[in-house]
């Protein structure tokens, strides 16, 4: 009788850890060691035969990134996964990988500012890289916008900022049928409610400091892929550029891992419902989540999502920015600061940043105002979370 296969909550409570090795403990140990050592030259000369594998030297694999990593492949529907010190190290060694001096990248326009800076600075500057921006909304964007040079096609699904889709499928099938690698970073969705990788995509990244995370504890990023690409990035990217995560924080990812799906319902709940009250309020404009059914979106948000995550944002129809701070720092429980994804919730106006890291010319392409709101939904009472806006918006 075939074995049934099991859910995805099941797997990351048991996939991947080896408690009998450990004298059955149910918490796997933290192997905080640099290196391995072997017990003769055979098996230390077997080991360099299996690189990509083996224990030899914590830059490179370790037991405890390891279980963690096992974990993101299977929940992803990935053949391997490779953790990294942040999220821009997994977003700049998978970049690195698929594009080469003087190529051509097709990216949406509305991705993470620091991703953002990468393609528009450095790697123009630094390896004459040239990038066409969409808006990513049309498919035929993405048809008019590549050439003969181009390497890759990079996605942010849910966009950041406003929250626009991609239409992954559509774009992977156009990617794959030009010979060329495709991108996403998959941090708003997580593979709980998004699997690109079954859609055609090569590469899913992450910023594990967020929903993965979970506890606003760690700084971490991730590669999912095939075999054949990760072992490439793994000789190659993660290796050379030493983007390393150490065995605590991996220890972390595997712990917050275990009840991310039971976390992502409730970041799911509270910011439907938060969302709803905001897009019906006499002060707000618009209201930028992918489950509203007034998003422009909503279809494509459907069809190729299960769920939603706790991250969006509105416009204000005010854009003075004394009321606006009037506003911020009336809040009692969301707390202003950067990121997102952690339990507590927290709420953040994107020109703040954005204004400082990219230059005139990028900031205008965004269409951000200062009465464009971010905020990340917690796991705290979404009563008491809606009471907190609400006292606030009267403010302004």
């Amino acid at each position: 009788m075939k074995k049934k296969e099991r859910q995805i909550e099941t797997d990351l409570a048991h996939f991947g850890e080896e408690r009998e090795t450990y004298n059955g403990a149910v918490v796997s140990p933290i192997f905080q060691t640099s290196l391995f050592t072997f017990k003769d030259w055979d098996a230390i000369s077997d080991a360099f035969d299996n690189r990509t594998k083996s224990f030899i030297y914590s830059r490179g694999n370790n037991p405890t990134v390891d279980i963690a990593q096992k974990k993101l492949a299977k929940l992803a529907g990935g053949e391997r996964a490779l953790l990294f010190g942040s999220g821009m190290a997994a977003i700049s060694a998978a970049v690195l990988h698929c594009v080469k001096n003087g190529g051509h990248v097709v990216s949406v326009k509305n991705i993470y500012g620091p991703a953002n800076n990468l393609f528009y600075t450095y790697l123009k500057n630094k390896m004459n890289l040239s990038v066409t921006f969409v808006s990513g909304v049309d498919i035929k964007e993405f048809e008019n916008a590549i050439t003969e040079t181009t390497d890759l096609i990079y996605l942010e699904s849910p966009s950041s900022g406003i929250f626009s889709l991609q239409d992954i499928a559509a774009v992977a099938k156009l990617a794959k049928n030009k010979g060329i690698k495709t991108i996403i970073d998959n941090t708003w969705a997580t593979p709980c409610f998004q699997k690109p990788l079954q859609m055609g995509i090569d590469l899913e990244v992450h910023s594990c400091t967020k929903y993965i995370g979970g506890h606003s504890d760690l700084v971490a990023g991730v590669i999912i892929g095939s075999n054949e690409l990760l072992d490439q990035i793994y000789l190659r990217e993660y290796e050379w550029l030493g983007g390393k995560i150490s065995p605590m924080e991996s220890w972390l990812i595997t712990r917050s891992l275990q009840t991310l799906p039971a976390r992502m319902r409730i970041h799911e709940t509270n910011a439907l419902q938060i969302a709803t009250f905001l897009d019906e309020h006499p002060k707000i404009e618009k209201v930028n989540h992918p489950g509203l059914k007034s998003f422009d979106q909503y279809e494509l948000g459907k069809r190729q999502m299960t769920g939603y995550s706790g991250l969006l944002s509105f416009r204000l129809k005010t854009n003075d920015l004394k009321r606006i701070k009037t506003f911020f720092n009336s809040l009692d429980i969301f707390q202003i600061g950067v990121s997102w994804g952690g339990h507590e919730s927290l709420i953040y106006a994107l020109a703040i940043s954005y204004g400082k890291e990219l230059n005139q010319q990028q900031f205008a392409g965004t269409g951000l105002t200062y009465g464009d709101i971010r905020i990340s939904v917690g796991l705290e009472n979404v009563e008491d979370l809606i009471e907190d806006l609400k006292q606030g918006l009267l403010l302004i």
